[in-house]
């Protein structure tokens, strides 16, 4: 598979994501969401940031999603009275399942160890 970026094609895998991490600029990410029909809104680049920065300050280590619960407490500033909304939150801004969507529109390749969603 493929997605047309700038006149640029970038090769993706059956499970879209990027076959070379390198490609990845905002773009990409935007080309990416188009195709799963999501729009990439403020919330959304933050998270996808976060994604990015993460992976990088762990030694290419995924974030998952009691990671991402506890940067969003700390972005919030306060402790979420209920974990359970902010997950469901999350499922709204990506049906298909948070955490590898954020890792295809982050540009990061696939995870190989079990990911919690």
């Amino acid at each position: 598979m493929a997605v047309s970026v700038n006149g640029r094609t970038i090769q993706t895998d059956v499970e879209g994501y990027l076959c070379n991490p390198e490609d990845w600029d905002e773009d990409v990410a935007r080309a990416i969401a188009d195709r799963q029909g999501i729009e990439l809104d403020e919330e959304r680049w933050a998270l996808v940031r976060f994604f990015r920065e993460y992976y990088e300050d762990h030694n290419g280590v995924h974030p998952s999603m009691h990671r991402l619960l506890r940067w969003r407490e700390q972005q919030d500033g306060r402790p979420f009275e209920d974990e359970k909304i902010y997950r469901d939150h999350l499922y709204e801004l990506f049906p298909r399942g948070p955490i590898q969507t954020l890792t295809r529109l982050a540009g990061l390749p696939a995870p190989v160890e079990e990911v919690e969603e």
